[in-house]
């Protein structure tokens, strides 16, 4: 995706801050571009994952047949318009009114075209809902306007929400005094990335707690929405030496400031991968810790409150013999 795309999103959302937001992109130096995605401005993303290639791939010769198809057509009007035109003598031939012939004849021809072209993107597809033999499962909900990504398998337990970067809330607020330029990644930074290891087929299971939303990263060529009451399933596989931070935004019209509701994913090697999990099961071990210290002297204090009826009944008893 490229950035006149990103713009355009973002001039959806709220209209004071579409234009520090475009400007703020449009400032933007070559290697911040292509840190965010792998477009060259002009074209779809070549991508980091399978998935994005193939799409890639695909776009590039249904684009060329295209082209193809331009030329001879439009290659057979401009050369009919300046052959036979009346100022040379050109008589019309009104003698073939039908031929059954000419008809077959472009009839098939494009028939093949598109089971040339249908042919390969069948199996794409295919591949896209193929969510067999996955390495980690996450559940992604969206909010408005917010991420919560659950993790399964080997991440069981790990669990958090994931909102626009605070510098970014506050930059696009009206008449806040802060220029957007100065701003890294405007709009297009959280608190907390998702994290998935790379090399590894990474399979989500998105839903919504509100309204449609849609999850897109567009160089993993990943895009599903995220329906209130359904499960849609996604999956790619960033390819290993990939490593890196990769963004993109909610792609659906969710609401008021739906344009602030973006995707970061980080990718690490398979090793920083299980070492952050580590890292994070530990932090919540240790936030869970004073809860659970606490809940036997709260145990304590109770127990004699709630005997204290059984010690006063105790007592009237033996005070009657």
């Amino acid at each position: 995706m490229n950035s006149i795309r990103f713009q355009k999103m973002l001039r959806l959302g709220r209209p004071m801050a579409a234009l520090p937001a475009t400007a703020a992109l449009a400032s933007l130096s070559v290697a911040e571009r292509a840190a965010a995605n792998t477009s060259n401005g002009y074209n779809l993303p070549y991508g980091v994952t399978d998935l994005a290639h193939e799409i890639y791939d695909l776009h590039m010769l249904v684009f060329w047949i295209c082209v193809g198809i331009a030329i001879v057509v439009f290659g057979a009007m401009i050369y009919s318009l300046l052959k036979f035109r009346h100022s040379q003598g050109a008589v019309p031939d009104t003698s073939m009114v039908h031929s059954t012939k000419v008809e077959i004849v472009w009839t098939v021809i494009p028939v093949l075209i598109l089971v040339v072209m249908a042919v390969p993107a069948a199996e794409t597809i295919l591949k896209i809902e193929d969510m067999r033999d996955s390495g980690l499962t996450i559940r992604v909900t969206g909010y408005q306007w917010k991420w919560q990504y659950q993790y399964m398998d080997a991440a069981e337990g790990v669990n958090f929400f994931s909102t626009l970067a605070q510098d970014s809330n506050f930059a696009r607020e009206l008449h806040s005094g802060i220029d957007p330029r100065s701003v890294p990644n405007y709009l297009l930074a959280v608190d907390k990335p998702l994290v998935v290891p790379s090399g590894t087929k990474v399979r989500l299971l998105l839903t919504s707690q509100d309204v449609i939303h849609a999850w897109w990263i567009p160089d993993f060529g990943a895009k599903r929405d995220a329906i209130p009451g359904f499960i849609n399933e996604l999956w790619f596989n960033v390819t290993p030496g990939k490593e890196g931070t990769y963004r993109g935004q909610c792609a659906a019209l969710c609401g008021r400031d739906h344009g602030f509701m973006p995707v970061v994913v980080e990718v690490k090697t398979p090793d920083d991968f299980k070492k952050w999990v580590d890292a994070q099961k530990a932090e919540m071990k240790q936030a869970a810790a004073p809860a659970d210290a606490a809940a036997p002297a709260a145990a304590a204090n109770a127990a004699p409150a709630e005997s204290a009826p059984l010690q006063a009944a105790a007592l009237r008893t033996a005070s009657q013999f």
